[in-house]
């Protein structure tokens, strides 16, 4: 993963499967909240008697997102782009995969008032679930954070790169 993604665990969700388990991740090359570029959420459920929705025994929940420029505000596919992130990013990882769904929302902020010193914000949120055709989870777990990344306006690595950690 990349340097500048934060992984940390959080507490998981305990009524949708009997095992689970919940990180969060940051895209801040810093660590200081006032560079944040990204955010979101990587959740694994696990039911050992599988369920029906997810034909299978695992699903793997995502979220993520970031701010972007007023420029995509208006973009008609920007909601094209976004999914294509997290359909790109499962492809590279060569994480294999079955019954995908999701959204990709905008928010678009305009403040007034007493607010009209920052300017407006638009934000994308990508949220999706799939289940894993492999019980090897690492490369779902990197396809979200490439995706995290990518929304966050990070510019990919080349493959034939391999980034390095900034020293402390």
């Amino acid at each position: 993963m990349r340097p500048e993604f934060h992984l940390e665990e959080i507490p998981p969700p305990t009524r949708i499967a009997p095992y689970a388990l919940a990180l969060t991740g940051e895209v801040n090359p810093s660590r200081d909240p006032d560079e944040l570029l990204g955010s979101g959420r990587f959740v694994v459920l696990y039911d050992p008697e599988g369920q029906e929705a997810w034909n299978g025994e695992f699903r793997v929940i995502v979220m993520a997102r970031a701010t972007l420029e007023a420029e995509f505000a208006g973009d008609p596919m920007l909601g094209e782009v976004g999914w294509s992130w997290l359909t790109d990013a499962l492809e590279a990882q060569e994480a294999p995969y079955h019954s995908l769904s999701g959204t990709v929302t905008r928010v678009l902020s305009e403040t007034f008032g007493g607010l009209e010193l920052r300017s407006g914000e638009v934000e994308i949120e990508i949220r999706a679930s799939w289940s894993p055709r492999t019980t090897d989870l690492a490369p779902h777990l990197r396809s979200w954070a490439l995706m995290t990344c990518q929304a966050a306006g990070l510019p990919p690595i080349p493959d034939n790169v391999s980034p390095l950690k900034p020293k402390r």
